[in-house]
């Protein structure tokens, strides 16, 4: 994943294929940025459906702050269709959305000013461009992903190495050294006289070494030509829209937030429901004086306040909260607090359903929002991106 969404500690596996350890042997937390997954799950913003067997609920979607369908991508096969969503960089994402609520009307080229292309946690180089510009017009398209590599002096002598030290998404190591070792040792590559993995703790590094006059132009485009050190990723975008799978371009993907206000109430119907759950301001005081006389009555609760009356119901919960207050919340030195906190959660009814009524507030709210996760877990891109995508020909090899 380009932005993990757990911390773990234990063996997980490796680059090279090693198995994880048992779930015995590890344990885990959720990262922070899982965190901001489940921000509001407890606030009832999302519906709750049964689960597949029906015998628990769990939340239709996640009410996330991060868009991390395509942060972290997705990959999947279904009946008849499948997905292979690429990740992202977050930074990169999330000025995307923050360009779109500032522009409903913004091109994919104006959108690929701020993503450019996908960026996958293991980096690499995608050897061109005009292949991403194909599939985020279209939901489809194959990127060319290359492995970093550089080359050494080893000698006075005139004596290379090609030292790798990024690979393309998804390789394996050890397979890579294996598939490279076997190529040298039928001679379909030529020039190689030494190969070891010299990885560690501080990154890859994988030393191929040259014999003494071989040009490592050339060794290098046969790696890529022959090995998994230049592979091919499928981008298939397909996710779920409204409950039903859809192929989408870039543009689909973002736009979806725009679209999510849209299809709610019209911001009179809006504003005419918050109008019904709010009160009116002359009401406000009178509940906050019978609620002061309410608190000195010795009988406490025992006798019909009149709030009824004025359309405040109080539900079973709110009712037994009341009945379970300490008596001493109830002396003068605490009905001051008391009417404070009321005071307060009037404020925040109000400033709430003002966010619901109004689109443009709720798209202000959204902007703070993807803002406050880019300044926390935004990071520096890793894949780098080729203009154009160079093809090997039998010169180079």
């Amino acid at each position: 994943m380009r932005l993990p969404l757990i911390d773990g500690q234990g063996n997980f596996g490796s680059v090279d294929g090693d198995p994880p350890a048992a779930m015995r042997y590890t344990e885990v937390r959720m990262s922070r940025l899982a965190q901001e997954l489940l921000a509001d799950i407890d606030k009832e913003t999302v519906d709750f459906v049964p689960n597949y067997d029906e015998s628990e609920h769990e939340p239709a979607v996640l009410p996330t702050r991060v868009p991390n369908l395509l942060i972290n991508g997705a990959s999947g096969i279904a009946v008849g269709m499948a997905t292979n969503i690429p990740p992202h960089n977050l930074t990169e994402i999330v000025n995307a959305c923050i360009a779109l609520i500032d522009d409903p009307g913004i091109s994919l080229l104006g959108l690929m000013q701020h993503v450019p292309g996908p960026d996958f946690p293991t980096a690499g180089i995608i050897n061109g461009a005009q292949e991403i510009a194909t599939a985020y017009m279209s939901g489809r398209g194959r990127l060319s992903i290359r492995a970093r590599a550089q080359f050494e002096d080893l000698d006075d002598r005139g004596r290379q190495a090609i030292v790798v030290s990024e690979l393309p998404y998804q390789v394996n190591k050890a397979r890579l050294l294996e598939r490279i070792a076997d190529l040298v040792r039928n001679k379909a590559i030529d020039g190689i006289s030494e190969l070891r993995d010299e990885s560690d703790k501080d990154g890859m590094r994988v030393v191929i070494e040259l014999k003494r006059g071989e040009i490592a132009e050339v060794v290098l485009n046969n790696l890529y030509a022959q090995t998994p050190m230049e592979t091919v990723f499928g981008m298939n975008m397909v996710a779920l829209l409204d409950g039903q799978p859809r192929l989408m371009s870039l543009r689909d993907m973002l736009d979806a937030i725009i679209a999510l206000i849209k299809a709610s109430p019209t911001p009179n119907e809006a504003r005419s429901a918050m109008l019904a759950r709010s009160w009116p301001a002359g009401v406000v005081p009178e509940l906050l004086q019978r609620a002061n006389a309410l608190a000195t009555r010795p009988d406490g609760l025992a006798a019909d306040s009149g709030l009824q009356a004025d359309g405040y119901h109080l539900s079973e919960e709110q009712a037994q909260a009341v009945l379970d207050m300490r008596l001493n919340r109830l002396t003068g030195l605490e009905q001051g607090k008391i009417i404070e906190e009321f005071q307060t959660l009037l404020g925040e009814i109000v400033d709430l359903s003002d966010i619901l009524a109004r689109p443009e507030r709720l798209m202000q709210v959204l902007r703070q929002e993807l803002i406050e996760i880019r300044e926390n877990y935004g990071d520096a891109r890793r894949t780098q991106i080729s203009r154009d995508h160079l093809n090997l020909s039998t010169e180079d090899l």
